[in-house]
């Protein structure tokens, strides 16, 4: 179950992979994009464990919240959007529900759906959309596993973009990760390095 020192930790273990991974990201990020994911990210993961340090968190929730405000204003492109989004939305479905009674599955679930509006996307254009829609099918059935994780970020690469900058390249997008899903493999990742939460 989340509580805020273990979704804290998450959110910490992201940013680290985050930072650690930038130039690989932005490396994924150039044949298809504009080769910024990763100093966007990385710049707004950062900001978002400053804002979660300094502010009093009394709820899961208020965690989410705090990060999704981060993400939002520190980070350019469609990935800030997208990561407010899903955060937000794990802020309002964690404020909904028992504070010790609080799973992984029912907030992914939310984000997926609140991507699915935001962004328009759909599960095989080529975007975070297929991790995130992989993962919370995985996470239904039990734990999550790295390998869960990285067979759905591979699974991007076989698509032809039909959504973003990448869609501009038609056929050309093929062979290629999408960045958005390989950071959302850093996400999940991060979950499972917690390893409190499940």
């Amino acid at each position: 179950m989340l509580t805020v020192a273990n979704t804290t930790k998450w959110l910490q273990l992201f940013t680290d992979q985050v930072n650690t991974n930038q130039d690989a990201l932005n490396q994924y990020d150039t044949p298809i994009g504009d080769g910024d994911h990763g100093s966007n990210l990385a710049r707004g993961t950062t900001a978002m464990m400053d804002s979660l340090n300094k502010a009093d968190l009394k709820s899961v929730s208020d965690v989410w919240k705090t990060a999704a405000m981060a993400i939002i204003s520190k980070v350019g492109g469609a990935a800030g959007p997208l990561y407010g989004t899903a955060f937000l939305e794990m802020a309002k479905a964690s404020k909904d529900r028992p504070a010790d009674d609080i799973a992984v599955q029912p907030l992914i679930d939310a984000s997926l759906k609140g991507l699915l509006k935001r962004g328009g996307a759909v599960p095989g254009d080529k975007t975070m959309v297929d991790v995130w829609t992989d993962v919370d099918a995985d996470l239904e059935k039990g734990p999550l596993t790295s390998d869960q994780v990285k067979t759905a970020v591979e699974s991007t690469k076989p698509m032809e973009a039909k959504k973003g900058r990448a869609s501009y390249l038609g056929k050309d997008s093929v062979g290629h990760l999408d960045p958005g899903s390989v950071s959302s493999g850093f996400f999940f990742e991060s979950l499972i390095q917690e390893g409190e939460i499940q």
